[in-house]
């Protein structure tokens, strides 16, 4: 796939969040501030989006399709906003779509039809999701004022969120490039606290995650007792959920915290996922700038759509499960290109489909207040959190592995251990999640005055001291690399 990889003469792009994008954020933050004028912030934001950007490749001619993409975007929000050109409107969000395949080289568009050279796509998805947003928005009229390319740009090429996200609404960011926000001691201790929190993440705890699984996977051929092959398929199937979460949110921790310096607030991506009690609720909570994004745009216009043609109300309640189906597989065949991913994404849809249709006989055949009552006991929400954990992971093994790697795994551990491997993922997942909900509940119990201990100034401070001198110790004595980030491929 073209587009994340350092030029091959030599430069090397600015990983995020390494401590050379750290450091070059540093730099870009004090020159920032240096002016309070909006025009002076907004043209240095701009020249720090490019170099950032410019530092994927030194080919100018490597730039040239994302340009162009760039250049579809605002040509199009600007021609249809207002609700003006409805043909023209819809053809024009066609062509962005169709851009966007092609660029991204989809299975289902003719490979005689790809670009001959290799071309920057870096952060090509998020930046799709921006602009898909302020055309459907411009057309609406949800945008007050024309987009100036100014603002465009920077919306759309905001180094802090490129790569990876957070997705930002337009209307968002615009208050924020015209109020200019605080930036005092107390915000600024606030965000190095999320960079510190984030980097940890992101350094050293996905990376142990990441090894553990690496070294389960390395194992799983050696002649092993029938209890110890359980103990590998485990980990290799437990570990990958976890690890994608620290290395997600610990990247987001960083962004929305080097935003901050910028006085941009970007939105929360994670909520505690996997103390969600049913698939409906975890993606609520798991990326959710992508889920927000896509219930605004797909779900609730199929909604609207399905309801102004089923005049029954007996099958009003069951359109969700259609609508969530459709949203949820968008997701699975936004994050690749290959089978795998479709598959990812029928699982992904069907599992929230299922889910909501439970929800929906359930509440017919027990009434509302008595599935209330059934939801909100403790034992019948750590079985739902173990579900969700176990259902995820599965899922997960299309986004991580491949067809052939995957037939390996059954092959090696065969369907009986298989079997006994996702039983006792869902039996742990019971019982760690709720022993995890319940020490959180009593920690949080402790409290000096009105706030918990745990998160008083003093322990925060002593506890991200610790963060940092432990992530300082590792990088320096493994001389490792940039942490990697998983979804800066997407």
């Amino acid at each position: 796939m073209p587009g994340h990889e350092a030029d091959p003469r030599g430069n090397e792009p600015i990983i995020v969040p390494s401590v050379p994008f750290l450091g070059f954020a540093v730099v870009a933050a004090v020159v920032f501030n240096l002016g309070a004028a909006s025009w002076w912030r907004r043209l240095v934001l701009l020249a720090v989006n490019v170099v950032f950007l410019a530092s994927f490749s030194h080919d100018i001619a490597a730039f040239l399709p994302f340009i162009g993409f760039l250049a579809l975007g605002f040509v199009a929000q600007r021609l249809t906003r207002g609700g003006s050109a409805p043909l023209l409107y819809l053809c024009l969000v066609v062509l962005t779509l169709v851009a966007f395949f092609w660029l991204k080289r989809y299975s289902f568009i003719p490979s005689a039809t790809y670009l001959p050279f290799p071309y920057v796509l870096v952060g090509l998805s998020y930046v799709f999701f921006r602009v898909l947003h302020l055309i459907i928005d411009s057309h609406q009229g949800a945008i007050d004022k024309p987009v100036g390319p100014l603002s465009y740009l920077n919306y759309v090429l905001n180094f802090t969120s490129l790569t990876s996200g957070p997705i930002q609404r337009y209307q968002d960011y615009h208050r924020m490039e015209t109020e200019r926000l605080p930036l005092d001691l107390v915000v600024a201790g606030g965000a190095l606290e999320r960079i510190v929190i984030g980097y940890f993440k992101v350094a050293i705890v996905s990376m142990v995650l990441s090894m553990a699984q690496h070294d389960a996977i390395d194992t799983l051929g050696a002649v092993q007792t029938e209890g110890d092959r359980i103990w590998t398929g485990v980990r290799i199937a437990a570990i990958y959920p976890i690890y994608l979460y620290f290395n997600f949110s610990g990247y987001t921790d960083v962004v929305i915290g080097v935003a901050r310096f910028f006085r941009i607030v970007l939105p929360e991506n994670f909520d505690r996922p996997f103390a969600s009690e049913n698939v409906i609720t975890f993606w609520g909570r798991w990326h959710m700038t992508l889920s927000g994004w896509l219930k605004t745009y797909v779900y609730n216009p199929l909604m609207v759509a399905g309801m102004t043609r089923v005049t029954a109300p007996a099958l009003a309640p069951y359109l969700a499960v259609g609508a969530f189906f459709v949203t949820f597989f968008l997701v699975g065949l936004w994050h690749g290109q290959t089978s795998e991913f479709m598959f990812f994404g029928l699982l992904t849809g069907g599992g929230v489909a299922i889910n909501k249709l439970y929800q929906v006989v359930m509440q017919q055949r027990m009434g509302r207040k008595q599935y209330r009552a059934l939801a909100a006991n403790p034992l019948y929400g750590a079985g739902c959190r173990g579900l969700n954990f176990t259902w995820f992971a599965f899922t997960l093994f299309w986004f991580w592995s491949g067809w052939t790697q995957m037939g390996i795994f059954a092959h090696t551990l065969g369907p009986a251990t298989i079997a006994l491997v996702w039983f006792a993922i869902l039996a742990g997942s019971i019982i760690v999640l709720a022993v995890m909900e319940a020490l959180r509940d009593a920690i949080l119990k402790v409290k000096v005055g009105d706030d918990a201990v745990v998160r008083s100034r003093y322990v925060r401070t002593a506890w991200n001291t610790a963060l940092v001198m432990v992530t300082v110790a590792v990088i320096v004595l493994l001389d490792s690399p940039a942490p990697d980030i998983v979804y800066k491929t997407f």
